[in-house]
């Protein structure tokens, strides 16, 4: 009897869990509450995030989704090594989900840590279909805690996927709350003189762009576990407890810093793999990035987590408490921010009219080509035509790798130490609020090795390539449609160069395979499955093809990656396995 209320007493906590390792969930339209606005979105199990999905390493899992939307859909399981006909991405691994059916995915669970669950298919993932994973390992941890809790934050906006796609396309400012003004232009003068302005902005103007070129999508509401700021998640603790924050960004688009005022932060996962304690006050997440990181509050009191935009144009918010009810102050804002030359890598420098931005035909990306959601995996991008003719030339031949692995590092300051940030907290370099410490990718170090170090068997250089005016995305300067997949042989160690060659940060996924991030540190080097390329630098990663089968790469910003920031990734040569179609028709997934 006893067993049963316990049994009943569990199913209430967690409704969707069968058996340990499977699950069903549900993938419906639901009513989503920011505190700001309500509007329909698209959930799991008629929540937005969907339930935390709990596995054990070593185990087999099961999970059944039932497709109850008018639209195709998918679930892809973000970080995970599994199978790819288990990855859940549209016309590479299967062929979706259709309306009424159910499909059941079955794999392996290889790993440990906290990962992600969302949609691939249109812009059901911004539109809220997305969930938590969270991993046990066989052994135990390196570190010890009390209690955990998942802290899942994201960007959601007043308007739906699609039609935030359809007006960037035809105003790719028209989500910029944060324009440059008139009275800062004369702020400027009264600062830098007249001519160092009009300079500067002349500057500005010839790379088509502008300093506040920061974020692509402003006017959301930050959120926290399904909750905005005013309806304040809240996890209690005793004091002295020590508590694991799992933090994973399920943002369309936003970066937050993260701090928790009055409070260290130690940071013990990346992406889901253990690294050597760093403690930090403050550290940015990148869109489809997770850190783990352990909290001591010592006393009585509540305390704010403090999740602020890269460009400074919203957050989101939550408490950690001894009790319910109880708050902390919520920090103001800091000033938005502001590109600056520096963290462009010197690119006024370069000739920016290689790149041809009047040949473009602006008006042939207006919204008649984008159809609506029900169409996203026939998305027709021909009319993004013109960044195949751009030369990239003065770009490409810029050199960069000295700030290789820099990360969230100063841009742009090549002889910098690691650690070092603009003092004034200009553009989009981290600076940790009260002169604390910034997390920097450069302060990751794995905790063990997960592969033998070996020289790479080859390099492959991926350009960003991209142009804000024209809310054009693209890898090498060729869009996803009108490239041929990247060919990788199975058991071969590539080392990937990026080289961003646009004002915006890209955080750049690899499904199926780990992303070794070359900080310098060689066998010590981080193992993460999103890697973030920062405007006007070179990164470099290095991957063992272990995994055959098709896999996507792409940025994950959402609508970069559906305006052509993607690739196939065809694995061949595996033994034993069977020949691998070629075919590069496929949903991109819209959404990343």
């Amino acid at each position: 009897m006893k067993r049963a209320l316990l049994l009943g007493f569990f199913s209430l906590l967690a409704p969707v869990s069968v058996l340990a390792g499977e699950y069903n969930l549900i993938v419906d339209r639901v009513q989503i509450d920011t505190g700001d606005f309500v509007k329909e979105g698209i959930g799991y199990n008629g929540a937005s995030p969907g339930p935390i999905l709990r596995f054990k390493e070593g185990e087999n899992v099961r999970i059944k989704v039932t497709n109850n939307l008018a639209e195709m859909t998918s679930i892809h399981w973000h970080g995970l090594i599994l199978p790819f006909t288990q990855d859940g991405v549209p016309g590479f691994s299967f062929p979706g989900i259709r309306p009424g059916e159910t499909f059941t995915y079955e794999f392996p669970i290889t790993q440990a840590g906290t990962y992600w669950y969302h949609s691939h298919s249109g812009f059901q993932e911004p539109d809220g279909a997305f969930g938590a994973i969270v991993i046990e390992p066989e052994g135990r941890e390196p570190f010890r805690y009390d209690r955990e809790y998942v802290v899942q934050l994201t960007d959601k906006h007043p308007h739906s996927g699609d039609r935030i796609m359809r007006n960037l396309k035809m105003m790719p400012d028209y989500y910029n709350r944060q324009q440059q003004t008139v009275p800062e232009f004369f702020s400027d003068v009264a600062e830098k003189g007249l001519m160092s302005t009009v300079r500067d902005r002349m500057d500005w103007g010839d790379m088509r762009m502008m300093k506040a070129d920061v974020e692509d999508v402003q006017g959301f509401t930050g959120m926290i576990n399904g909750l905005g700021p005013e309806q304040n998640w809240t996890g209690l603790f005793e004091p002295g407890e020590r508590i694991r924050l799992r933090f994973i960004n399920s943002s369309a688009m936003t970066y937050f810093d993260v701090r928790i005022p009055g409070m260290e932060m130690t940071v013990v996962q990346a992406d889901g793999n253990n690294v050597r304690p760093v403690t930090v006050d403050e550290f940015r997440i990148g869109v489809a990035e997770t850190y783990d990181v352990i909290v001591h509050p010592k006393d009585a009191q509540a305390y704010t987590i403090f999740a602020e935009s890269m460009g400074r144009s919203g957050f989101a918010r939550a408490t950690l408490a001894p009790e319910k009810g109880m708050q902390a102050p919520i920090p103001e804002m800091r000033e938005p921010a502001r590109l600056t030359m520096a963290d462009m890598g010197g690119m006024p420098g370069m000739d920016h009219g290689s790149m041809d931005h009047g040949s473009m035909d602006h008006g042939s990306m207006g919204s008649g080509s984008m159809g609506s959601q029900d169409d996203m995996p026939a998305m027709d991008h021909s009319t993004m035509d013109g960044m195949e003719g751009m030369d990239h030339s003065n770009m490409a031949g810029m050199d960069h790798s000295s700030m290789a692995g820099m990360g969230h590092s100063a841009m742009g300051a090549a002889d910098a130490p690691s650690d070092a940030f603009y003092a004034d907290g200009s553009g989009i370099t981290p600076v940790a609020a009260n002169g604390g410490k910034f997390l920097s990718y450069s302060d990751l170090r794995a905790q063990k090795p997960l592969y033998a170090d070996r020289e790479p068997t080859r390099e492959i250089e991926l350009r960003l390539t991209g142009n804000m005016e024209r809310y054009i995305w693209s890898i090498n300067g060729v869009k996803y449609e009108d490239a041929d997949p990247i060919r990788l042989q199975y058991g071969e160690r590539v080392r990937f160069k990026f080289v961003n060659e646009t004002m915006m940060t890209h955080p750049m996924h690899l499904h199926g395979m780990w992303s070794i991030l070359d900080v310098g540190a060689g066998e010590w080097d981080p193992i993460k499955h999103t890697i973030n390329v920062q405007p006007g630098t070179t990164v470099y990663m290095e991957t063992e093809v272990d995994a055959p089968g098709h896999w996507a790469f792409h940025c994950h910003l959402s609508y970069h990656a559906a305006a052509g920031m993607f690739r196939k990734v065809i694995v061949e040569g595996a033994p034993d396995s069977a020949p691998i179609e070629t075919s590069n028709e496929a949903d991109a997934g819209g959404d990343a």
